[in-house]
């Protein structure tokens, strides 16, 4: 990543009114993840501490920007049946909810109508989207992130992501099918 494209970290921490994430992938394959997912596919049991080593990070992050008044919101877009790797994030929300964010899941037949942005992505203060980037069996592509921040593309991208905010279901009503 050049040297003048700020961090998703340094994003997050200059945010001050809002950050949102948009998820629409069923599998991801992203390295920093394969220990954890392993040993939920082998034991069913999730990591849920969030003073862990692998949630205090981010648990921290989301606490300090919600602190100051960041309201941090995650929608995932999921085709169901659910595959075991969106099993593994339901059970994982919790921590993401505990930390503050607020999470929703919209099952895919309720978003075919949305016009919707091909690529995940995170909208900083409603002025930069932090596109990511995937390869096709869901590791980081080369490079893994784009930051864009034309007015146009911005408004898109909010617009898309209030459209499944709308309808998507809250954390604690959405069961997994």
């Amino acid at each position: 990543m050049p040297q003048n494209v700020p961090s998703f970290d340094e994003l997050m921490e200059a945010a001050q009114r809002s950050a949102v994430h948009l998820e629409m992938r069923d599998q991801y394959a992203v390295g920093d993840e394969a220990d954890d997912f392993n040993a939920w596919l082998n034991t069913g049991r999730r990591d849920v501490d969030p003073a862990s080593e692998y949630w205090a990070p981010w648990t921290d992050m989301i606490s300090r920007a919600v602190a100051r008044g960041v309201v941090v919101r995650r929608a995932r877009i999921v085709s169901e049946p659910v595959t075991d790797y969106i099993r593994y994030e339901h059970a994982g929300t919790v921590v993401n909810v505990a930390a503050g964010e607020q999470a929703r899941w919209l099952p895919r037949p309720q978003a075919v109508d949305l016009l919707l942005p091909g690529a995940d992505l995170w909208i900083f203060d409603g002025t930069q989207v932090l596109f990511n980037h995937f390869t096709g069996d869901g590791n980081w592509a080369d490079p893994g992130t784009e930051l864009r921040t034309e007015p146009g593309i911005v408004k898109q991208c909010l617009d898309a992501f209030e459209a499944v905010w709308e309808r998507a279901i809250p954390h604690d009503r959405y069961e997994i099918r």
